[in-house]
């Protein structure tokens, strides 16, 4: 027994100092997070973040620009500080926030604006220096690890672009080296820039079909200020153009089509990538329905409430959720929107959200479905044990009895589509144009919200048209008569009979004028003539005549000539002009005309009489679109008496029927008809009418040119706008 108690003694000394050192190791082993707080000095704003033990090295970093963030990496860290958010209220810094996934912890410092930032160590503290943006980077007393972007967020508007510390500052304005393209094996484009250091920041953001790239405080040498060309590479880019922007470098990428872009930075090179984005074929419009700031996310089997409390910190909402909500998850997304992630997480967990402002509820959909099926059943039994209540409602456009059809369901025996209650009842007095309403106080309010949207003054618009109807008509008669005679036989047998004078040669209109004033004093009948071809009338007008005639006393014979010419030219213009206002929606009808009887049999087999309307007629339904243009259904007639038949007049009609938007206060040519005849006709004589010079005589031509043109202006105008300019 003397011999095991030393043996005793050593074990159980040998085992104590074992647990001691143990459990020093094991606390050395346990820091974490103590403090954050926000200081300013008089050139710069600082965030000192406190630890149980000393760092032996720089944090992993990186930053985004849009939003402006600078996210620090612990592992195997601890936090006394809970993940809420710590407010900072400085000039730079917004607030800070501290993530927790495993055994790693995430600083994530709010900014207000895109900053340079330097890290060092200071005993147990880790203090992050910051400076605008604008400014030359700072100094860092220690080089940070590689980049870790597992969460980069990657806004439509803006890329995140990681930013690592360096120990060598850029000392002036230094230059991109360089600039390239190539093909991805998916066919994506990319460009490498060769950055002058690691702490060049570039903001990235899409601009309509471009991607622009903003380098700050950057030169561009002159050999790479200028535009490439990459169609031919067969990727979404199409060209990338670089300029010197006073202290900044600004590069614009064009691409085609629907794409899109990821944005990292190894050391000094930064890499854009411009993919296209997958169609499904199937799809009847390819259009994404989530529209939230992208994020990328990395966690291994991470607790869901930790989760939706990192993208509730991304978006600023406020999420409330469930006890019930549990369970773990492992995601990794990249450049989607924070939307999309959201549901991809609830569908997994079988989740559901309500949104209420910016507050969003997530629970399991048992409990939402519970819990919206106790306040309807609730809703329900209030209803049926609510006092009811009776309110008058004076309405002063809409028909009373109108409206209360709708509150009744569309009729006032129907119950589809009822808006009142079962125990509610509407009165509607035609007199006053009131609505006396017995309902719910609930049901109430929705009718009187319901009478404030319905009883409105519908817009009223004006409509004009102007029927435009010209002609034109030519006309051109040219003719001839030819004709003699032997007055022997009336004048006493052979030639010779004395007459007093000698041969005479006699002008005037016509035959009988001239044949009166010759002295032979027998005029020429149809007979006569070797030649009647005279010039026709035209118009109602008579052509205008001259006649020669050539009397042989010696002879007793007459040669007399007639010759007829008429030219016409007129010209008409009618102008019809109907207006009518009408309600919105509403068909308006004005006219002007003649009924015209005209008789037709009955079945019995006698006659009535029965009227055709000749008439201007305007037929019109206006609709007003939300952009204030209006939309016309036109109908335009003009109708008129014409040729009158054996059965009566017939009627000349011009009809146009279409549908047409016109700016408020435009004028638009709906329709038109243009006509136009022409007529030429020659009669004359055979040979005779072809001899050069005296053919004329054998010969009638007549010429005529007959045009119309009908034309109907529509010109809509608001009446509001009409009394805003009196």
């Amino acid at each position: 027994m003397e011999i095991k108690r030393p043996l005793q003694r050593t074990v159980l000394r040998t085992v104590c100092l074992l647990s001691c050192l143990l459990g020093a190791r094991v606390a050395l082993a346990e820091n974490a997070l103590m403090a954050i707080t926000g200081q300013r000095s008089a050139n710069a704003e600082q965030v000192r973040i406190d630890f149980a033990q000393e760092l032996t090295s720089l944090p992993q970093a990186f930053a985004t620009s849009n939003p402006a963030r600078i996210a620090l990496d612990f592992p195997a860290m601890g936090s006394t500080l809970g993940m809420g958010r710590i407010a900072m209220a400085q000039v730079l810094v917004d607030s800070a926030i501290v993530v927790r996934s495993d055994a790693r912890s995430r600083v994530v410092i709010n900014l207000r604006q895109p900053a340079n930032y330097r890290l060092s160590l200071l005993g147990k503290s880790l203090v992050v220096a910051l400076e605008a943006a604008s400014a030359n980077p700072p100094t860092q007393t220690h080089t940070a690890g590689a980049p870790v972007v597992s969460e980069l967020p990657n806004a439509s508007s803006s890329a995140a672009v990681p930013v690592e510390a360096s120990d060598a500052p850029l000392a002036g304005p230094a230059h991109l080296s360089d600039i390239q393209f190539r093909r991805g094996s998916d066919g994506a484009g990319r460009v490498f820039v060769t950055l002058p250091g690691k702490q060049v920041s570039a903001d990235v953001r899409q601009v309509g079909s471009n991607l622009v790239v903003d380098f700050g405080n950057v030169g561009l040498p002159e050999r790479l200020r200028k535009k490439l060309d990459v169609t031919d590479f067969a990727t979404p880019v199409q060209s990338i153009t670089t300029n010197q922007n006073g202290g900044r470098v600004r590069m614009q990428i064009a691409a085609m089509g629907a794409w899109e872009h990821t944005v990292y930075q190894t050391d000094a090179e930064l890499v854009l990538e411009i993919r296209q984005l997958p169609q499904d074929p199937k799809k009847m419009v390819q259009k994404d329905a989530f529209s939230g700031e992208k994020l990328s996310l990395n966690f291994q089997s991470i607790d869901v409430r930790q989760v939706l409390q990192v993208i509730a910190d991304f978006t600023n909402f406020n999420v409330v959720t469930s006890d019930a909500v549990s369970g773990t998850v492992t995601l990794r997304v990249q450049n989607v929107p924070w939307d999309q992630v959201l549901d991809i997480i609830m569908r997994s967990k079988g989740l559901a959200m309500r949104k209420n402002g910016n507050v969003l509820w997530i629970a399991p959909k048992e409990d939402i479905a519970a819990k919206e099926k106790l306040e309807f059943e609730s809703q329900i039994t209030n209803e049926k044990i609510e006092p009811l209540r009776t309110q008058s409602f004076q309405l002063n456009y809409a028909k009373a009895f109108e409206v209360a059809s709708q509150l009744l369901g569309g009729s006032v025996e129907g119950a589809a589509g009822r808006i009142l209650s079962a125990r509610g009842s509407v009165i509607a007095e035609p007199r006053t144009n009131q609505l006396f309403i017995t309902d719910v106080a609930s049901k109430l309010e929705q009718v009187a919200q319901l009478i404030a949207k319905v009883d409105v003054s519908v817009r009223q618009v004006l409509i004009e048209a102007r029927i435009v109807e010209a002609s034109s008509d030519f006309a051109k008669n040219l003719g001839a008569k030819l004709g003699g005679i032997d007055l022997r036989a009336s004048k006493g047998g052979e030639g010779g009979y004395p007459l007093a004078g000698d041969n005479r040669l006699a002008f005037g209109t016509t035959y009988a004028n001239v044949l009166g004033s010759s002295g032979a004093g027998n005029p020429m009948d149809a007979s006569s003539n070797f030649v009647n071809l005279p010039a026709g009338a035209y118009a109602g007008a008579l052509p205008a005549t001259f006649a020669v005639s050539l009397f042989s006393a010696a002879s007793n014979r007459v040669l007399a000539l007639e010759l007829s010419a008429l030219e016409s030219d007129g010209r008409g213009k009618i102008v019809s002009s109907p207006r009518v206002i009408a309600y919105d929606k509403t068909k308006a009808i004005i006219e002007q005309g003649t009924e015209i009887p005209y008789q037709m049999a009955t079945s019995s087999g006698a006659t009535a009489v029965s009227f055709r309307k000749a008439v201007l007629k305007l037929d019109v339904v206006p609709q007003i679109t939300p952009d204030g243009n209006i939309s016309l259904e036109l109908d335009v007639s003009k109708d008129s008496v014409g040729a009158i038949t054996t059965y009566g007049p017939s009627i000349d009609t011009k009809h146009i029927k279409t549908q047409v938007l016109v700016d408020n206060g435009g004028t638009v040519v709906i329709g038109g008809i243009y006509t136009e005849e022409q007529q030429e006709r020659d009669n004359k004589v055979p040979f005779f009418g072809d001899l050069p010079g005296v053919g004329k005589l054998f010969q009638n031509k007549s010429k005529v040119s007959k045009k119309s043109e009908t034309l109907v202006f529509i010109t809509p105008k608001l009446i509001a706008d009409l009394l805003g300019t009196r």
